[in-house]
């Protein structure tokens, strides 16, 4: 499997790998998802449906929460616990990416140390690249090839900031909101999008002195909920009060996400949310490519005309309409020159 640093496998080298479940090829496999070469896009198209066939048996369950609220050592935790229990956990860790260099800032492995040391674990950090909410634009295809190699349950942590829950909720099974307790947090956090497409509510770092506050917390967010129109006639989100830091309650909480799944696929929504992800891959997959094809032969005109907005030459509506008069997207509104 070995091969020089930069040369390519060929597609079915690459799937032949991840199936085998060598770490090495998975990590090329998903190196290679994340490119936009074209040559390396169509590559991943070909690797992709070769693995197509070895996918859609994990539990994928998406986890968001606001900074601080402890979503590494939460996952690193409930990680563990569902490892010791014969699972193999994939962490695809959306990172976000620095507003002035531009780079991504990969601290999950660091952060989730002891997980990223097991062998039945994968943890992927991934540059966001400022797309919708810190949400990568492959995390759907590295989802496939985590589940092709053998992972039965695939974490998705977002940011939690912007719109990213909503992204990430349409690519789960299952959608976990991590709360602080107190501070305030239970009405700031109370965001009705959010509440919208939780299944489940956990109050994190439920413990010590913050018990009594992440009860009250509790309360408020049941309270919420009560007056919300549910996602699923045949579910309510449950509140549950958990621990990352004591491993305390996640076993419960492990336990309410498997009777969610139960549940779904008893009324057939399990089977309609899957497809409904099909669709939704393939409708990420077009936006790439349509905002792609603009925007490369388009990019000396955006530089131009970002450069005479920063100058004061023209103002931003002036500088929007030179861009899309350059790709011959734009009417004529009067003298945007």
């Amino acid at each position: 499997m070995a091969k020089p640093p930069g040369v390519l496998l060929s597609a079915e080298a690459l799937a032949d790998g991840v199936l085998a479940r060598d770490r090495a090829a998975i990590g090329r496999a998903i190196t290679l998802v994340e490119s936009r070469s074209p040559s390396r896009r169509r590559l991943a198209q070909e690797m992709l449906q070769r693995l197509l066939p070895h996918t859609g048996a994990a539990r994928r369950v998406g986890i968001t929460g606001v900074p601080g609220v402890g979503k590494s050592t939460f996952i690193e935790a409930l990680g563990q616990n569902l490892i010791g229990k014969g699972h193999r956990v994939a962490v695809l860790a959306v990172d976000p990416t620095s507003s002035r260099t531009h780079g991504s800032i990969l601290g999950d492995k660091t952060r989730m140390a002891k997980l990223a040391a097991d062998p039945a674990a994968f943890i992927r950090p991934s540059p966001s690249s400022g797309s919708l909410g810190g949400v990568a634009r492959a995390t759907r295809e590295t989802m496939a090839v985590m589940e092709a190699a053998g992972f039965d349950v695939v974490l998705v942590e977002t940011v939690g900031v912007g719109q990213s829950e909503i992204a990430v909720a349409d690519m789960t099974d299952f959608f976990l909101a991590l709360m602080l307790p107190g501070a305030g947090d239970e009405l700031q956090g109370i965001k009705k999008g959010l509440l919208e497409v939780a299944d489940m509510i956990a109050v994190n770092k439920a413990d010590g002195e913050n018990r009594a506050r992440a009860q009250a917390a509790q309360r408020e967010y049941s309270a919420a909920l009560h007056i919300m129109v549910p996602a699923s006639k045949d579910w309510s989100p449950p509140v549950l009060l958990a621990s990352g830091l004591r491993n305390e309650g996640l076993d419960e909480l492990w336990a309410e996400i498997e009777r969610h799944g139960e549940i779904m696929r008893e009324t057939g929504a399990f089977e309609r949310r899957r497809l409904e992800q099909q669709a939704g891959w393939m409708r990420s997959m077009l936006e790439d490519r349509l905002l792609r094809g603009f925007l490369e032969p388009g990019a000396k005109a955006v530089s131009e005309a970002e450069a005479a907005v920063r100058a004061g030459r023209i103002t931003a509506p002036q500088g929007v309409e030179r861009v899309l008069r350059a790709v011959g997207l734009a009417e004529d509104f009067g003298d945007g020159r």
